[in-house]
């Protein structure tokens, strides 16, 4: 990747639906070369698609929820197992293997009402081996961002 590759994701991050030719315009490249250089970042999964992003609170889901996990064992059978049931929850919109103390899986989960988690967290415990859960309870949003750090491309 070059620097035009890297102004062109610095762009689309900020606005996904920015038309070609404007595209084009800011990065001072054609329509055609702009084209191009999109569809090659897509075919590398660099751009891995575009999305529309929704404010929460005004679609009245404003419990945000982390749920950290440890479990005893690790084995290939049991993160396929978690990984499938994960998947099958809407509410939990991001998941990661973490390490240090405290958890080996962290959980963010969306719902909208306090019961509605606690039933989710619920149904989680009978269909998951695990050795603790703890809940922590997001009290304001301090920042959010689904803009990606490009700054070591600039160097």
């Amino acid at each position: 990747m070059d620097i035009i590759d890297i102004n062109i994701l610095k762009q689309l991050q900020l606005k996904a639906d920015t038309s070609l030719a404007d595209l084009a315009s800011r990065i001072k490249i054609s329509k055609t070369a702009c084209w191009n250089r999109i569809r090659r970042l897509e075919e590398l999964s660099v751009i891995k698609g575009r999305q529309t992003i929704l404010n929460r609170k005004a679609l009245n889901l404003p419990i945000v929820v982390f749920l950290s996990i440890t479990v005893r064992q690790h084995s290939t059978h049991w993160i396929e197992k978690f990984s499938a049931l994960v998947n099958d929850y809407e509410e939990i919109v991001e998941v990661y293997r973490t390490t240090g103390e405290g958890a080996d899986y962290q959980l963010k989960i969306i719902c909208n009402t306090i019961e509605a988690y606690d039933k989710l967290q619920q149904e989680l415990i009978s269909k998951i081996e695990f050795n603790t859960m703890a809940t922590r309870v997001s009290l304001q949003e301090i920042k959010q961002s689904f803009i990606l750090p490009l700054c070591q491309f600039n160097k």
